[in-house]
This record gives structure tokens, sequence and C-alpha cells, in this order.
């Protein structure tokens, strides 16, 4: 029985409990999707959270002219409202290409370059002009 060989394993040390879980994941979703999209969406969550880089596939938004952080963030729905996004520059929780923002009233400006906007681990948007 596949079950009690994993809780074997899995008692004795011989498996991490993150292997077996990403191991079933990646059988689940090649069920209800397909074995291609199974194998895509570990390497993003690899490539996310375990190896903390960037997502190649972040959402893209245009910066026409210039606007407040803490609006941008509710206009992207990456965080609820004004007070969360408050909260999470004051937290340490907003990053703006990598590095740590913490001024509450900081406007971006459309750039010539994009930028990569990161609320927390798992939420991130491009900036382009």
């Amino acid at each position: 029985d596949q079950v009690a060989e994993i809780e074997a394993a899995l008692a004795d040390g011989s498996r991490h409990p993150r292997d077996v879980k990403m191991e079933l994941a990646r059988e689940i979703v090649a069920i209800f999707h397909s074995e291609e999209d199974a194998q895509a969406a570990e390497e993003h969550f690899v490539t996310v959270f375990q190896q903390r880089e960037m997502p190649d596939d972040m959402p893209e938004h245009k910066l026409s002219e210039p606007v407040g952080l803490i609006a941008l963030l509710n206009e992207l729905e990456m965080v609820s409202s004004n007070s969360e996004a408050r909260r999470l520059i004051q937290q340490g929780g907003v990053k703006l290409d990598g590095e740590t923002v913490s001024d509450l009233r900081l406007e971006l400006e459309p750039a010539a370059e994009p930028r990569v906007l990161q609320v927390g681990k798992r939420k991130f948007a491009r900036l382009a002009s």
C-alpha cells in the first residue's frame, strides 16, 4: 500500500514532508489538468517559494501618470484596504525592485524600465510605462 509506505518513510525520517506534499500536489494537478501543467506549477512553486525569486509570469500594470503607492496597491488588489497597505509598508512587507519601501507617501512615476512591486512573499506586479 503506497500510503503505508509514505507514512513509514515519514516516520523513520527517510522522506521529508515537504517532498511528499510536492509529489501529492503534482499528482493531483496532473489528474485534473495535465502533466505539463503539473510540471509548470511545480517549477513556479520552487522558483517563487523555495528559491525566493521573482516569477516570470507576474501581472503587468501600465503607469501613465504618477500614483501614490497606497492607491496603487489598492488598484492592483494587492491589499484589501488602505489600512492594510499602510500596515504592510510600516512592517516592511512591500518592496519595489527588491528594496523595502518605508515611505507611506511614496509617489511612483512612470519609468523607462519596468519595475517590480512585491507585497509579502506571494504577490507580484510588473510596473511599466
